[in-house]
C-alpha cells in the first residue's frame, strides 16, 4: 500500500499507542517512543515491522507513541492508521488478522 496523505490512531492512554503516518521519498522510517523501551522495544519493533511487511507498506514515515499497549493493539492501530493514510481500494481483508 502506498502512503499518500498523513494519519494517525489511537490515544495517549495507559496501554494504548498513538500512530502518526505520514508519506516520505526513500526508505520506510519507523520512530518508536515507548515507556517500556527497554525491555519490550525488540518485540514492538518486530510487531510494527511484520505488519507493515504483511500490508505491503514499503514507504512512509511512522512515529509510535506507545504506552504499554499489547501486540494486538499495535497491530490494529498501525492498521487502521496504514487504511487511513493510503487510497486503495483493493484492500486483501484475508492479510488483517
Amino acid at each position: 500500500m502506498k502512503i499518500v496523505r498523513e494519519a494517525l490512531a489511537g490515544t495517549m492512554e495507559s496501554s494504548d499507542l498513538m500512530v502518526k503516518i505520514a508519506p516520505a521519498d526513500g526508505e520506510l522510517d519507523i520512530v518508536i517512543h515507548s515507556e517500556v523501551i527497554k525491555q519490550f522495544g525488540d518485540q514492538i519493533r518486530h510487531v510494527v515491522t511484520t505488519t507493515l511487511r504483511t500490508m505491503e507498506v514499503h514507504q512512509g514515515l511512522i512515529i509510535i507513541e506507545d504506552k504499554g499497549a499489547l501486540d494486538c493493539v499495535i497491530r490494529a492501530r498501525l492498521q487502521s492508521a496504514v487504511l487511513r493514510a493510503s487510497d486503495s481500494d483493493n484492500i486483501d481483508w484475508e492479510k488483517l488478522q
